[in-house]
């Protein structure tokens, strides 16, 4: 199937590492550019050069997007540098166990920033270039939204927020030929999520636990399985799709978690 995005300039932040570098190696495959916006230079060189070594094309944005001003700045190159936006994948976060008991003001609202705000402005600020060209704007969001985690307040507001402006954004754009749609996630196998594990006291027994209770073959979802719908929800084959939150999740928000445990 040609997803028709050669070429298309697509801005992945997060893309750097786990889901986000998925997208962008996705991307990349189908012809597309993606830009790779994140904290560290070379984390997003290592990509690039990535997809530039397999034959495709890429360019990477240092930007801290919690301070405001570094997403307009992160948005300013992409311009500079192409002169156009095609879509935007808002990616980047952090579980960063901001709780209601154990939180305060300040972690609170650095949760936000690191999670939220910054899905805000980034399509604020690349808006008027999605505008000029029918653009697509990508939400990955996570399940904590709506199955609760414990202990994580920020960023299960921060998921909240996101689902609930992908269905405004939707309506708000349907004007100008802009889609607008989410990805939740459940438990996906990332780097940042096997750093979550290793921080427990029984890791190996604790993952066990939890891909029993993953209904569809009882495993993880993986990043690519991720990716392979990012790329359809960006492309024009998905052209009558907007305002969804589609679960990739292997049926975990769902599904009767007991199916298949013998429970």
């Amino acid at each position: 199937m040609d997803l028709k995005l050669k070429d298309k300039i697509v801005i992945v932040t997060g893309g750097a590492k786990g889901i986000g570098r998925s997208i962008a190696l996705a991307l990349a495959k189908e012809g597309a550019v993606p830009v790779i916006v994140g904290r560290k230079r070379n984390d997003n060189k290592i990509v690039v050069d990535e997809i530039v070594a397999d034959g495709g094309r890429a360019f990477g944005v240092e930007a801290e997007l919690t301070q405001p001003m570094a997403c307009k700045e992160a948005v300013d190159q992409v311009l500079n540098q192409y002169g156009r936006i095609d879509g935007l994948v808002n990616n980047a976060g952090l579980n960063d166990g901001v709780g209601l008991e154990g939180g305060n003001y300040e972690l609170f609202l650095q949760g936000l920033h690191n999670s939220l705000i910054h899905y805000y402005l980034m399509a604020h600020y690349a808006l008027p270039s999605l505008k000029a060209h029918r653009g697509v704007i990508l939400n990955i969001s996570s399940k904590t939204a709506e199955t609760g985690q414990g202990g994580t307040s920020a960023y299960a507001a921060s998921n909240g927020a996101r689902n609930a402006l992908t269905r405004e954004w939707a309506v708000e754009l349907l004007p100008y030929g802009i889609r607008v749609n989410a990805i939740v996630v459940a438990e996906c196998a990332t780097p940042q999520y096997d750093s979550w594990i290793q921080t427990l006291d029984n890791p190996e027994e604790t993952l066990k636990q939890i891909t029993s209770r993953i209904p569809f073959e009882n495993r993880m979802t993986t990043s690519e399985e991720i990716a392979a719908m990012a790329v359809f929800l960006l492309s024009s084959q998905s052209s009558h799709t907007t305002g969804q939150l589609i679960h990739v999740d292997g049926g975990y928000v769902h599904l009767d978690r007991a199916v298949g445990t013998g429970i």
